[in-house]
């Protein structure tokens, strides 16, 4: 081999280096077979049944129990009342879907229709003591996202030093679409009031308004409509 090919072979080499190096620093990071190995429970899992055991079931409710028997999910027509934290309360209205329960027992959400004039459909998703996300599709067509601030988690004594539920809280982002289509998200401050909002005008131009204490707008951007 003359010196002219072993300089090229060191460069060709040189760059195959170079070449791995780069797609050592831009693949993203991933766990290893080893890692994957270790957190496989079985490589052919059941997914399909060959037969049902029944056509159809037919119950007020259905429970599902973790292997302590704690409640985890209640199919009902009828969902019982809101546990927290080992006591039960009254439920505003019926719901008839579905509650989730965590490994204590307490509620930590669920969705269905709510049993109010014409009918809701909602889903919610809670903090221990308060709901944390909602969902609300209300009779008269308007549609609602909420994210609220998770609140204090409070003991009472009186109460067998158990959480208080429905302590006060903001919701900090809203997004909704009105009965009469105009789309909206908000963020609140601290005391639940509106305080910035993105929003399409009447006729049709994007705009971002800044309210006031009191749910005023005192400043609206909309470029484009100062275009016409």
């Amino acid at each position: 081999m003359n010196r002219a090919s072993r300089i090229a072979i060191a460069i060709a080499l040189s760059s195959l280096s170079v070449t791995s190096r780069a797609a050592e620093t831009t693949s993203p990071k991933r766990p290893s077979v080893e890692q994957l190995q270790k957190l496989i429970v079985s490589t052919s899992p059941q997914t399909r049944v060959d037969t049902a055991d029944k056509e159809r079931i037919t119950a007020r409710r259905i429970d599902i129990v973790d292997e302590n028997g704690v409640i985890r999910m209640t199919l009902s027509g009828q969902t019982p009342p809101p546990i927290i934290d080992g006591i039960q309360y009254k439920r505003a209205f019926n719901v008839a879907g579905m509650v989730l329960y965590d490994h204590k027992g307490s509620e930590r959400g669920g969705f269905g229709t709510a049993d109010v004039q014409g009918g809701m459909a909602v889903l919610a998703l809670d903090h221990p003591a308060m709901d944390a996300i909602g969902w609300r599709v209300s009779p008269d067509g308007n549609v609602r996202f909420s994210i609220n601030q998770a609140p204090p988690l409070i003991r009472e004594p009186r109460l067998d030093n158990r959480l208080i539920p429905g302590v006060q809280t903001p919701t900090r982002i809203e997004m909704a679409v009105a009965a009469d289509g105009t789309p909206a998200i908000a963020l609140n401050d601290q005391q639940d009031r509106a305080r910035l909002r993105l929003t399409v005008t009447p006729e049709g131009y994007g705009a971002i308004e800044f309210l006031d204490a009191q749910g005023s707008v005192i400043h609206t951007l909309a470029p484009e409509a100062h275009r016409e």
